[in-house]
């Protein structure tokens, strides 16, 4: 597989550690990268603007003017597949990779073996992302990316996706469910939930990064929070 994937730290020692370790994780794992590298989070966004198809990013927490977690809120407002690892010293960052859906925290100085491991991971959820569900509605066939499945509820023989727009179609919950992955979960009898896609938990509702508040039936609480913990 090819990927590609960009570097921002505003430290050019780590810029290049980070470099080389992940060509060496390519060259081990058989892959191809396209590897660019930042040393501003400014820099980036501003890349960005012309090229936004990275399928990873590696941005340093503690940087300049703009940190690396406003820097992942830019990035989320457009792009809800790119992956996400966050290079930090410090732990006390994790809420807020919690709110942009981060793959990972890797603690400076990185540990090869542990960079290897969360890029394996990255290059799975990317292959996830580039599958389609092909849906009947309303007597034509539509193609709905996996990733872009914020959340699917039923009422009565039909199942509404959210995805970007809404796709009702006549089906189960469950048959909805043998064509997801292990980013779903089902909450109660009515309701599929894309586990990337929360960004809060609480004891009556479960709140989406789009501001999407969805109500949690009771005694689920404890099951989604389990969930996401697994996912991760």
């Amino acid at each position: 597989m090819h990927y590609k994937i960009a570097i921002c730290d505003d430290e050019a020692a780590d810029r290049a550690l980070l470099d080389t370790l992940v060509r060496r994780w390519a060259a081990a794992a058989g892959h191809t990268v396209q590897l660019e590298a930042f040393e501003s989070a400014e820099q980036f966004l501003f890349h960005y603007a012309e090229e936004n198809d990275y399928d990873v990013l590696l941005l340093d927490v503690e940087m300049g003017q703009m940190d690396g977690v406003a820097l992942a809120r830019e990035i989320r407002k457009q792009n809800e597949a790119v992956q996400i690892v966050f290079i930090t010293g410090f732990s006390d960052y994790i809420a807020e990779g919690y709110e942009v859906a981060a793959l990972h925290y890797l603690m400076k100085p990185v540990r090869e073996e542990k960079l290897f491991s969360v890029l394996d991971r990255a290059a799975q959820k990317v292959a996830k992302n580039e599958r389609v569900l092909h849906l009947l509605t309303g007597g034509e066939m539509v193609q709905v990316p996996v990733h872009k499945i914020r959340y699917a509820e039923v009422m009565g023989n039909y199942v509404t996706l959210h995805a970007g727009e809404e796709v009702t179609v006549k089906m189960t919950l469950s048959e909805l469910e043998t064509q997801l992955d292990d980013r779903f979960y089902r909450v109660g009898r009515s309701l599929v939930v894309n586990l990337t896609q929360i960004s809060r938990v609480t004891k009556t509702d479960i709140r989406l990064l789009d501001g999407t508040s969805i109500h949690l039936p009771r005694g689920a609480y404890e099951g989604v929070n389990r969930a996401i913990i697994a996912m991760n």
